[in-house]
């Protein structure tokens, strides 16, 4: 492996730039695994040795070559949004940081072909010039990459119309750059995307993906209060079943969390359960026919991006900046009836938060409860007591590939990583497979 020094001269002569001031450095070794106070002691001390910053795939190539060429370990960085350790290198190493790789290659109606550092926000505002937007984004859409998104992510706002990232279509190609000698760049469409697709960085760098984008419509936001959350929830599933409601988010919160939302304290009772979404404006009556039904009182509020903020993981963010005793967990409920034995089980050892999305065609329940953490075995119990309860479970507590959401080995992406990291370079300790099956 090269010393800093080395390093610092390799990138001196290409014109690559270069961070390897300590505190630099440690800053962009970390993501917010803080959520999780059992990945926190675990994460807390790694660090890279030093941080390249690319500006061209050319430069990417260089890198690559130089890493296999000193066998030196690589971890590619996004902006650092995650929530349990994707881009933490857990042995040193070079931290590939994309944000200089901001390129906007193709921008056409309903299809775009970017650099993996575009900030979402920025395209999304390019896109809207067209009349066209992202299908989904996180709740980080402000400085959150595409790169970083489809690597770590999953889905988000959006995804009661379009699914997860990993629906078929959602990813429509990739260029990917090998950790290979010599090293190549590989083009992936369609179906073969998915070996890239939420795998942490594991198996190849991205440079360029190519996505389908969504109609734009005039996104109004509200909130609907309820004085009870079984009402809440309900509406929220009637309205994500009502088809000729177009929306783009709906998130419902039990009590204690309202109180939590800072930025709408002014505008929401904070006593209350809370529903928040995002709806086409011309559905306004309808959706406020919706929530009388129910016995909602809607609130139109001011600005979706400030609702945003507070739904999927930024609610986690919230509640730990009240009381860094809550932390979360990751579910997909098979229903509301299921979601309402656990509350009544657990009592205030949960907060009940949902997302409601579309999975195989079907509009459920995904959440992501408020836990209050006691200990490691207790929260290890927690996840049994939901998964005897048929409710699968993305464990945000390990920084482990197989063991949040996928469950299983995925063969193929195995396979993918022997192809173009054969010296299993990249992103080091994230892929079970690798160790298990290869090392």
């Amino acid at each position: 492996m090269k010393t800093v020094e080395e390093w610092q001269g390799w990138a001196a002569q290409r014109g690559i730039e270069i961070i390897t001031q300590p505190a630099q450095v440690a800053k962009l070794s970390q993501d917010y695994y803080h959520f999780s106070p059992i990945l926190t002691p675990l994460l807390a001390d790694k660090r890279g040795d030093v941080v390249l910053k690319p500006a061209t795939e050319e430069e990417v190539i260089a890198i690559a070559q130089a890493c296999v060429a000193s066998e030196t370990f690589l971890t590619v960085r996004g902006s650092g949004t995650g929530n349990y350790g994707q881009c933490i290198p857990l042995q040193g190493g070079v931290i590939l940081d994309t944000s200089k790789l901001q390129r906007v290659i193709h921008l056409e109606p309903g299809l775009t072909t970017v650099e993996p550092g575009v900030k979402l926000a920025n395209l999304e505002q390019q896109a809207q010039s067209l009349g066209w937007e992202w299908r989904m984004v996180p709740s980080t859409v402000r400085t959150a990459t595409i790169g970083g998104f489809i690597a770590g992510g999953s889905g988000g706002i959006g995804s009661i119309l379009y699914g997860q990232l990993r629906d078929r279509g959602n990813l429509v190609g990739a260029r990917v750059v090998t950790m290979t000698n010599p090293v190549e760049v590989i083009e992936l469409a369609g179906e073969a995307t998915q070996v890239i697709n939420h795998a942490y960085g594991v198996n190849g760098i991205i440079t360029a993906l190519t996505l389908p984008l969504a109609p734009a419509y005039p996104w109004q936001a509200f909130g609907v209060s309820f004085p009870a959350f079984v009402p809440a929830a309900e509406f929220g599933l009637a309205l994500g079943n009502c088809d000729g409601i177009i929306k783009r988010l709906i998130s419902v919160f039990d009590r204690p969390i309202p109180s939590f939302f800072t930025p709408l304290r002014e505008q929401i009772p904070t006593h209350q359960c809370l529903v928040l979404t995002l709806i086409n404006r011309p559905d306004r009556l309808a959706f406020t026919e919706l929530a009388q039904k129910y016995g909602g009182q809607v609130i139109p509020l001011d600005k979706p991006i400030t609702v945003i903020e507070c739904t999927w993981n930024h609610t986690t963010l919230h509640a730990r900046a009240a009381d860094p005793t809550w932390t979360y967990l990751q579910c997909l409920y098979p229903d509301l009836t299921t979601v309402y034995k656990l509350q009544e089980q657990l009592g205030e050892e949960i907060a009940m938060h949902l997302e409601f999305i579309r999975l195989g065609g079907k509009v459920i329940p995904a959440a992501i409860p408020l836990v209050r953490f006691t200990t490691a075995d207790r929260m290890a119990e927690l996840i049994q007591l939901h998964e005897a309860q048929g409710v699968l479970v993305a464990n945000p507590h390990t920084y482990i590939l197989e063991d949040g959401g996928m469950k299983t080995i995925d063969r193929e992406q195995l396979a993918f990583k022997q192809r173009v990291d054969p010296k299993g370079l990249m992103n080091p300790g994230k892929m079970r497979a690798w160790w298990e099956f290869i090392k």
